[in-house]
């Protein structure tokens, strides 16, 4: 029996839910999910510019888990834009590095600083939030 994984740290959820290709014209296919933590890879590697080591720990994994959730993101991203399918972002076995929270309204994710007094949306100010756990 394998041993069970740890939840990886990821900064902030991704700004999008899913990304559809433009012109395409098939019926629809099962979408590729992308997983928060191989968003957070993505974006520690590629847009960072971090080194594995320094993503990793970051991430709080190894350095190989790091290399192996990047592997995937990549592979999902190729596999997305070569037979022409969506990507949707799903929540995976990640945890937020602070508290953040989703507007049950405009669906907007965020994190509401230490020294803030307001527990609203930012955006739409709707008192129905919800924090945002496994």
């Amino acid at each position: 029996m394998p041993r069970p994984k740890r939840l990886r740290k990821i900064v902030a959820p991704p700004k999008f839910k899913g990304y559809k290709p433009y012109g395409e014209t098939q019926t629809q296919t099962e979408p590729v999910e992308l997983l928060y933590e191989e968003y957070e890879a993505l974006k520690l590697s590629d847009y960072d510019l971090l080194k594995h080591n320094e993503a990793a720990d970051l991430m709080g994994v190894s350095r190989a888990t790091f290399a192996r959730i990047y592997e995937t993101a990549r592979r999902k991203i190729a596999l997305a834009l070569v037979e022409v399918k969506e990507i949707k972002a799903k929540y995976g076995n990640a945890c937020f590095d602070e508290n953040w929270f989703e507007c049950a309204e405009c669906n907007s994710k965020f994190s509401i600083p230490k020294a803030a007094e307001s527990t609203k949306c930012p955006l739409c100010k709707s008192l129905e939030i919800n924090k945002i756990t496994k």
